[in-house]
């Protein structure tokens, strides 16, 4: 005769009160990441972590981002993210040697964010000791990654050289003086029988000059 046994049952409520403890006990750390690889970083250490079986000290990888849209030549616009800190992956972690190694081994990771200790002896820049941003600046930076508005970016700005390709200033050459992202527009100014004249004119009418 076979008898149920609790331990299946036991053993998923051990791991849910882990994972709880983690949540509780972790901190957010920043990360110095070669530029450019946030992301390739962000996918490099979530695969560490279940690799070192550390998912329940490592819980939470973040690059925080905010929306924003970009003004194609064309003048369509195109949803995409601008990242709040360039160069840095934020990891909610509970901080042991364990943890550092998988983190501070992953690909393109530089250093943790922290204090820089001295060397006792020698040249060269001693250790850097982890350390945890306060809740409140974490709190701001969340918030601020929810609530901003899409910032509207452009690739044109005040003193740009350009040269107009369509409607009746065609093939004039100007200087912008005013760009206007939530409208599409600019301001730029065309010589128009030897006097600098501002025009107004839509994204998608002129070109910048290298």
């Amino acid at each position: 005769m076979t008898f149920a046994t609790d331990e299946p049952r036991n053993s998923t409520l051990q791991s849910e009160e882990a994972a709880e403890t983690a949540l509780l006990e972790a901190r957010w750390y920043a990360v110095q990441v070669a530029s450019g690889c946030e992301k390739r970083v962000k996918t490099n250490l979530e695969q560490r972590i279940q690799t070192f079986d550390v998912a329940e000290k490592i819980v939470q990888v973040e690059i925080p981002h905010t929306p924003a849209v970009k003004i194609r030549k064309d003048g369509s616009r195109q949803h995409t993210e601008e990242k709040v800190f360039p160069g840095y992956v934020l990891v909610r972690m509970i901080l042991d040697d364990d943890t550092w190694q998988v983190v501070r081994n992953t690909s393109h990771v530089i250093n943790f964010v922290g204090a820089e200790q001295k060397r006792g002896s020698g040249k060269g820049r001693g250790h850097v000791k982890p350390l945890p941003l306060g809740h409140s600046e974490v709190e701001r930076i969340f918030k601020q990654t929810s609530e901003q508005e899409p910032v509207v970016k452009i690739d044109m700005a005040t003193g740009d050289k350009i040269i107009v390709l369509s409607g009746p200033f065609k093939d004039f050459e100007g200087e912008v003086i005013e760009v206007s992202p939530e409208r599409s527009k600019l301001k730029a100014l065309l010589s128009i029988f030897g006097r600098d004249t501002p025009v107004e004119l839509e994204f998608n009418q002129v070109e910048k000059q290298s």
